[in-house]
Parts: C-alpha cells; structure tokens; sequence
C-alpha cells in the first residue's frame, strides 16, 4: 500500500483560449474553446494513476467545504481510499489557461487553500502514523496551506523512516530544505516557479547534477530535476543522467510533473530499476503533456511514447 499526503488539495479548472487578450485599451473577453474540471494536488494526482494502474493507495490531506466534498467524491470514486482530515472553510480553486500555440507556458491563478489549525494537524498526525506501519512508500507533495509548518514533511519523513518506509518529497524552498536531513529515499525539487531550489541556485543541468550529487552523499538515493521542458536529470550513487522526450506535441502540461512521478513509483512497484521506471515516467509525463486530459493512465497509450525517451549517461 502506498500513501499520498497532500497537505493543500484543490479543484482544477483549466481552459483552452484561441487567443489571451491583454491589449491596452481593450475590454479582454477571452471565450473558452474548451474546460477541464478535476480534483487536483500532487498526491491526488499520483493516487489516481496509481488505483489506474492496479496499486492500492491511500489519499491523505485536509480538505473544506464544498470544493472538499468535491475533491473526496472525485478520489473515491476511483476506488481509492480517504483519510482526509476536516477544517472550517473552503479547498481551493485553481485556475489554468492555455493558449492555443503556447501550451507549454500556462498561465496559472493558484489559492492559498483554507487556514489549517494545530488541532487539525495533530489529527493528521495521528492517522499518518497508523497508516505508515503499513505501507510500502510514502509520497509527499505540493504546496502546504496556511498554518502548516514549513517543517511539516520534515516530520512526515520521519516518522516514516521509523518504520523503514521509503519516501518522495515533491516540494519547493523551505518545505523541500527542511526535509532533506531526513534523507528521503527521492526528492523532486518543484523548479516551476524559480531556479531556487533548497537554497541552491539550479539553472544549468551541471549546476542541478553537483548539488544532485551533494544530495546522494549525504544519504538521499535519489534526486529527480526537471530542468527543462522535455529534459530531467537523474542523479544516484550509480551516476548521472539526462532523459530527453523527443518530438513532443504540447497539449496541456499541468499533470505533467505529478504523471512523471507517479510512472516512476508504479513501475518501481512493479519491479523495474530505478533508471528504467523513470524512464516510464517520463513517457508518462509526455503521454500527459500531449492530452488534454490532466494525467494520462492508458498504459498502452505510455508504451507507445516510449521510444521518444532517449536516455545519456552523463
């Protein structure tokens, strides 16, 4: 059984626009050519990939009002199970737009996400750590919601490594920096809103496999960059390497990162080297990037990318 924390859920609702109007002197009305409308989050994302591909999991996070009931009908409906904690307020809406031809640069309106108070947190606590003795890995990802400590997946991690539970931190700054002492088994610094990652400055693929080798020394197995568009960087004791996806037709890059992940820990499950399962999630990843649909989870929709991946030892 895999666990996935999402501390900040929300909706997404993404649309598709001929044209974005912000010309000076105009009234913008941009007409929506089509909308998407999904539970959203990192973890939720990686949840519904995996119940798709066969592997029990189960969604933890705090969720409110409305747009909360929402995001839990969504999950369970995909068979997954919930251990969502209840707070006053409401889960967040976020809002894509994509333009037609500029889909790989979208443009997005994010919420902070409901005020999560000590007593809330002190029942997440509680319920992650009956969960944890049984499951297999642990995910953590995203944004964490007003109240949240920033050394929340600090502790998360921790108590996971108690039980020998290996685990994932998709996070950015503070909330990734404090939980790298914890060794996490992987970390995937979330560059899209800057270069700064943990402290580091990550603009070149050199920059990211140093600071990615400083990482594995200190006891961290693995660290995953996407540094670019179609690239991510692989760094291990083993070594180093540069995944590229080829010829990659851009619909919609919003579930991207969280297919990418979730490819990799499914075919790790299933048995698959390190190197080999992220070479499936990158083909997840891309699969993702030319749908519309948020995150792909037709395998064989996967396997035909799979020879758009080319990978170098660097």
């Amino acid at each position: 059984m895999i666990i996935t924390v999402t501390p900040n859920p929300a909706i997404d609702k993404i649309y598709w626009i001929e044209r974005l109007a912000l010309d000076d002197g105009e009234l913008p009305v941009m007409r929506a050519t089509r909308s998407y409308l999904t539970a959203g989050g990192k973890g939720i994302n990686v949840s519904i990939f995996l119940a798709r591909m066969g592997i029990e999991n189960i969604a933890m996070g705090f969720i409110a009002g409305e747009t909360g009931r929402a995001v839990e009908r969504r999950v369970r409906d995909e068979g997954i199970t919930t251990s969502f904690i209840w707070v006053e307020g409401e889960t967040r809406t976020n809002v894509t737009l994509l333009e037609r031809g500029h889909e790989q640069r979208p443009i997005q309106i994010t919420e902070q996400g409901p005020p999560i108070p000590p007593e809330a947190i002190k029942r997440f606590l509680t319920q992650y750590k009956r969960a944890v003795s049984r499951a297999r890995y642990v995910f953590l990802g995203g944004s964490l919601p007003p109240g949240v400590p920033e050394t929340f997946y600090q502790e998360l991690t921790h108590l996971a490594q108690q039980r020998h539970v290996p685990v994932i931190v998709n996070a950015a700054g503070k909330a990734l920096m404090h939980a790298l002492p914890e060794k996490p088994w992987l970390v995937k610094p979330d560059t899209r809103q800057g270069t700064d990652v943990a402290g580091a400055s990550l603009k070149t693929s050199q920059e990211i496999v140093e600071v990615g080798r400083e990482w594995v020394a200190q006891g961290i197995e693995a660290v995953l960059v996407s540094h670019h568009i179609t690239h991510d960087l692989l760094i291990t004791r083993e070594g180093a390497w540069d995944l590229e996806a080829r010829d990659v037709q851009f619909k919609n890059l919003l579930g991207a990162e969280d297919a990418l992940i979730a490819g990799t820990l499914s075919a790790m499950v299933q048995g698959a080297s390190l190197l080999e399962a992220t070479r499936f999630g990158m083909a997840a990843a891309t699969a993702s990037a030319e749908s519309e649909e948020l995150v792909v989870t037709d395998r064989m929709a996967i396997e035909r990318v799979l020879p758009k991946i080319h990978i170098e030892q660097l």
